[in-house]
């Protein structure tokens, strides 16, 4: 049984991969080069720059999970988002070097969604839904059942605060492959976050209000 789900872990990430290169060339037929350009303002770039980061950090609370817990199920989950926002976040960053644009900006993060003046929070989280310092610091010193509600409970916020960063995305952005990868994040992570529910209810707890 180990082998078999090795052996699926070892396909699906390399139909991740195949799937990450056709993206990446669609993007080059899609407003990769020339005037469809996106301009360095632009909620395309914008997103791309805003998700990356926030998906980081979502890799970075996965990894810190699954040393601080045995069950199967959540080290299952959390290697799933882990990789799956991973090869996301080369996407993103790779349509950027594409199109000859900067992967930082000195304006605050969600400009381009009108939130410049409100996305970033306190303590190192950035955007809506991003833990804070201390948060990350806490997750790192729990274990067992205690760190597995607490990662559920900051991966929900976590997607909803990129879920609403991606509806931003298939709303004001042109360029047709980022946008239908926007709506398959929000697709993904409204799934997830059912999940994740599921497995709160099953350790009697829920996501934070």
């Amino acid at each position: 049984m180990k082998r078999q789900h090795i052996g699926w872990i070892a396909g699906t990430a390399a139909a991740v991969l195949v799937a990450a290169g056709a993206i990446t060339y669609a993007v080059a037929e899609d407003g990769g080069s020339g005037p469809g350009t996106p301009a360095a303002d632009s909620a395309d770039a914008g997103f791309a720059r805003d998700m990356a980061v926030h998906h980081q950090q979502a890799v970075e609370m996965s990894y810190i999970v699954r040393d601080r817990t045995k069950n199967e199920e959540v080290r299952r989950l959390a290697y799933d988002i882990a990789q799956t926002q991973a090869n996301q976040r080369g996407m993103l960053l790779g349509w950027l070097d594409l199109w000859g644009l900067p992967k930082v900006s000195a304006d605050p993060p969600m400009t381009w969604m009108g939130m410049g003046d409100m996305a970033s929070g306190k303590d190192g989280a950035l955007m809506p839904g991003m833990a804070t310092n201390t948060e990350l610091k806490k997750l790192g010193t729990l274990s067992g059942k205690q760190a597995e509600v607490f990662y559920l409970q900051l991966m929900t916020d976590h997607h909803k605060g990129g879920i609403h960063m991606a509806e931003g995305c298939v709303s004001k952005c042109t360029v047709g492959v980022e946008k239908r990868l926007a709506q398959g994040m929000v697709d993904a992570q409204q799934s997830e976050i059912d999940l994740m529910a599921d497995m709160l209810k099953e350790r009697g707890a829920k996501a934070r209000d």
